[in-house]
């Protein structure tokens, strides 16, 4: 047993010692494994390969790890998102325990959801040093260096710190790392421009990206000096003024500029880069409408290089006029071609495909290019994936064969602009399409049944506002699609089964259309839907309980068509934001499952046949933003549980028999108030981003990748509120309806007074208080309405002087208190109320001053001079006066019977036959 012992032991200290030389040193293994269990302190899994069988004690095998060919010694580690497999969340570096990895030449530590270091990293041969994507707010492994005299990472090149949390100044220590080559910043929160000044003595730079900084100033001049730059990016700050064209010129080496979304001015002349010969990208993106943009010369000098990418958007380019830059008919290696939104006119520039056979991305939306849409005889445009000129002038048919010249396409947006005739059938031949998005043209006809069959990669089908008719197809074999957006066309006949096919949907409008029959009830197959719009068609019927399977559920328009009954009792949707069943034919009380449903945001339930009281419960949805219950028959008075809807903005029970006071406690909600969540969830925004095939960017640091962004999502505005103010019935949608508030309790059986306590809503826009009983006086507590944009008190039984102090409303536009018992003199025709006119007044006669024609001030009789004894002679002249006038009326009065009666045969034999009759009662 013994012999067996000393064999075994024997042979373990000849494995140790083989993989001792031949593998990497102890020290550095002890130190990967204390590394590990720091990393997965206390539970964590992650870098399961480290450790274990003695047969891999060799640690330059391990994964992350790579070690030096010759010396074994471990020259990488690469721990990039390593806390995501372990999943224990934050964490800090002790640096002491890469002190045994004396020949560690790159750490790459980006993504690990780091927030610190403890300690200096004392790694003299560190060259590459990663710890983007994390949460560190300071850099304690660089802020001793000044006293270690450049002992410790003075051979550091590349260091990115993008996308974390500094803030305030560069570190003034990152200057003294002359080595440096490659230093990004990135999507920090840098934002002192006088310290990227000091960026400027790092003379061997290279590659520098401060993006994402919100930097305040004038480009800073400096970077004039770093003639070793190839690569600068400054995009995503607040950099004003004129881009200085002097501020390239020395700059050869340049490769690739971004200058995107920032907030430049002036003018620059594109051609002082021309002679930059190396340069492959150039982006300029983001609001530039301030920045004229100049690439036309009176020399015929021609651009040394040959970009990549060109990206300009925004701006005024070119002047009056407003030509596409005419270098590029001299670019022939170009990837990507962006200019959205830059006023252009002209023709389409296909000639841009025909001269760049590589060209994958063709963005000139947003411009006023005209003319049809031609291609070359028998072109074919392999490499084309995303072709975007939606927003344009652009006429005619779209071309028959484009399935055949642009094969492998993956997005094609041709909406806005004036496109007619029907549906090319060839583009059921690109295979690779997930976006389409044809909207908003004069397209007919029929959908060709091979779209629905060919396209099998499409995720969004944008076809709204056009005039195709018919119906969607039975048989489809879009098993991937997400959004089908076919709203205001001329579709009919009941809602096709072809649908079914695509159970991944989660977004499907049909809405405006002649869709008839009942809401199938086979829509609860689609599971993953959170939004159907299905309004203003010709459907009936109950309301399906498939409904109460869609769990996602957060948009449901069912409006303006004949659905019945009520809503099922199975309705339960915890995570509905937005219910429009207005317009149609429910009956009975309003729901009580409606109380079911804690996210909702909007609840438009007018114009029905809803009868009862508004019910109690109706307190408890606290995120309601949105009450709409106008034109029922609710009655019944105003409950005060309506005063627990704090965040309510816009709430109208107008056209309804509500009776009673109105509540004060109706000053508690938040009419007016911005609601930034309200923003957030008004609408979906949805976006797809894809990298290039035939180019990338090479860089040591991680700068904005070249990729295709495209919008898979609706381009709408989002909800869409209906509701009356100015006398106007209102849609309020987009960026305006987080803004609009007001309250309508118009034409009910409202009594008593207004409430004063209604003047603390001072941000409330709107309010409609007319057609009902109300009594007493304006409430003087009006005047607070600073927001004010519409006031009708009209048709009521108010009393009493409008309070002068209303002429401070500067916002009133509309105003009225027209048909109540209003007197006194008007307020002061000035600011907003000099522009109401005589109606906002009438109806009330002992209202004075101007606009009416009544004066407050009453007339004065002239004086009279009578006699001493001007009493008794009075009193005989109004005797003879009195006399004369009585005798006069009665004889105009007796002989005017008298002729009447000898002129009218009728009326004389009808008294003398009343007289006959009554003769002896007469006598009696």
């Amino acid at each position: 047993m013994g012999a067996v012992t000393s064999g075994s032991f024997l042979w373990l200290l000849l494995v140790v010692g083989y993989y001792g030389c031949l593998g990497c040193l102890e020290d550095e293994r002890v130190g990967l494994l204390n590394l590990k269990a720091s990393i997965n302190h206390p539970y964590g899994t992650a870098l399961s390969s480290w450790g274990g069988d003695i047969i891999v004690a060799n640690c330059c095998r391990w994964e992350r790890v790579t070690c030096d060919n010759k010396t074994n010694r471990v020259i990488q580690l690469h721990l990039r998102y390593i806390k995501l497999d372990g999943g224990l969340g934050n964490w800090s570096l002790n640096a002491s325990l890469l002190l045994p990895f004396h020949q560690l030449q790159i750490l790459d530590l980006s993504g690990s959801e780091l927030t610190g270091f403890q300690g200096l990293l004392r790694l003299k041969k560190l060259r590459v040093l990663d710890v983007r994507d994390n949460g560190l707010t300071t850099i304690p492994v660089l802020s001793a260096l000044p006293s270690l005299k450049g002992r410790y990472l003075s051979k550091l090149e590349v260091l990115d710190l993008s996308s974390n949390s500094f803030m305030g100044s560069v570190p003034s220590i990152i200057r003294t790392l002359n080595r440096l080559k490659s230093l990004s910043f990135g999507y920090n929160n840098l934002n002192d421009s006088l310290s990227i000044e000091g960026l400027c003595k790092l003379s061997d730079l290279e590659e520098l990206d401060i993006s994402g900084n919100g930097i305040d100033g004038n480009l800073p001049p400096c970077f004039y000096n770093l003639t070793s730059l190839r690569t600068l990016d400054l995009s995503e700050n607040n950099f004003k003024g004129t881009i200085p064209s002097s501020l390239f010129s020395s700059l050869k080496l340049l490769q690739y500029i971004s200058l995107s979304h920032n907030s430049f001015e002036g003018s620059f002349d594109f051609t002082s880069l021309f002679n930059l010969s190396k340069l492959e990208v150039f982006e300029l993106r983001g609001d530039n409408k301030n920045l004229k943009f100049e690439t036309e010369n009176t020399s015929s000098q021609l651009p040394l290089f040959q970009l990549r990418v060109f990206r300009l958007t925004n701006c005024v380019l070119n002047g009056e006029s407003r030509v596409i830059p005419s270098f590029l008919s001299n670019q022939y290696d170009l990837r990507i071609v962006d200019l959205r939104n830059n006023g252009i006119i002209g023709d389409i520039p296909t000639w841009l495909l025909v001269n760049n056979s590589k060209l994958e991305s063709f963005r000139l939306s947003g411009n006023q290019l005209r003319g049809p849409l031609a291609f070359e005889l028998n072109a074919k445009h392999v490499y084309m994936k995303h072709f975007d000129i939606s927003s344009n002038l652009i006429q005619g048919e779209i071309p028959p064969d484009i399935g055949s010249i642009l094969p492998n396409l993956e997005a094609l947006n041709m909406s806005r602009n004036a496109l007619h005739g029907n549906f090319p059938t060839s583009i059921g031949d690109m295979k690779n399409l997930f976006l389409l998005d044809l909207s908003n043209n004069n397209l007919s006809g029929l959908l060709p049944q091979h779209l629905l069959r060919g396209c099998i990669s499409l995720l969004s089908l944008t076809l709204s506002n056009n005039n195709f008719d018919g119906n969607f197809p039975a048989e489809s074999n879009l098993t991937s699609l997400l959004y089908l957006f076919l709203d205001n066309n001329s579709f009919s006949g009941k809602i096709s089964r072809g649908l079914l096919k695509s159970s991944a949907l989660e977004m499907l409008d049909l809405g405006k259309n002649s869709f008839s029959g009942q809401i199938p009830d086979w829509i609860g197959n689609f599971p993953r839907l959170i939004s159907v719009v299905l309004s203003k068609n010709h459907l009936e019927g109950v309301i399906p309980t498939g409904f109460c399977k869609l769990g996602q559920l957060q948009l449901l328009d069912l409006s303006s068509n004949k659905v019945g009954m009520s809503i099922p009792p199975c309705f339960n949707q915890s995570n509905m934001m937005f219910l429009h069943l207005q317009s149609n034919e429910l009956t009975g009380d309003i729901p009580n499952v409606l109380s079911r449903l804690p996210s909702l945001f909007i609840l438009d339930l007018k114009d029905n046949k809803f009868w009862g009281t508004i019910p109690p419960w109706i307190g408890s949805l606290t995120s309601l933003r949105v009450l709409l219950l106008r034109g029922n028959e609710l009655h019944g008075s105003i409950p005060f549980d309506l005063c627990r809807l704090r965040s309510i903005k816009m709430m109208d029970l107008s056209h309804n028999n509500f009776s009673g006071s109105i509540p004060p406690c109706l000053n508690n909600l938040s009419f007016g108030a911005l609601d930034r969540m309200f923003l957030t969830t008004a609408g979906p925004d949805i976006w797809l981003g894809y990298g290039l095939a035939t180019y990338s960017y090479e860089s040591q640091i991680y700068v904005n990748t070249i990729d295709i962004e495209v919008q898979i999502g609706p381009s709408n505005e989002g909800e869409k509120v209906d509701f009356t103010t100015k006398w106007r019935f209102e849609s309020y949608e987009g960026k305006v309806l987080p803004i609009m508030s007001g309250m309508d309790l118009s034409w009910n059986n409202l009594t008593g007074s207004i409430p004063p306590e209604l003047g603390d809503l001072s941000e409330i826009r709107s309010i409609n208080l007319s057609g009902n009983h109300l009594t007493g006086s304006i409430p003087k507590t009006f005047s607070n309405f600073k927001a004010i944009e519409s006031l009708d008190l009209s048709h009521n039984m108010l009393i009493g002087q409008i309070p002068p102090r209303m002429i401070e409303l500067n916002n009133l536009a509309v105003f009225t208190v027209a048909y109540n018992d209003l007197s006194g003199k008007l307020p002061e025709r000035k600011a907003q109320f000099a522009t109401f006119e005589e109606s906002s007044y009438e109806g009330n006669p002992l209202l004075c001053g101007l606009p009416l024609n009544r004066s407050c001030s009453p007339a004065r009789a002239a004086p009279k001079t009578l006699p001493a004894n001007s009493d008794n002679e009075e009193k005989e002249s109004w005797e003879v006066s009195f006399l004369w006038t009585f005798g006069g009326s009665f004889g105009v009065a007796f002989f005017g019977i008298i002729a009447f009666l000898y002129f009218n045969s009728y009326y004389r034999e009808l008294l003398f036959y009343f007289i006959a009759k009554n003769l002896t009662f007469l006598r009696l």
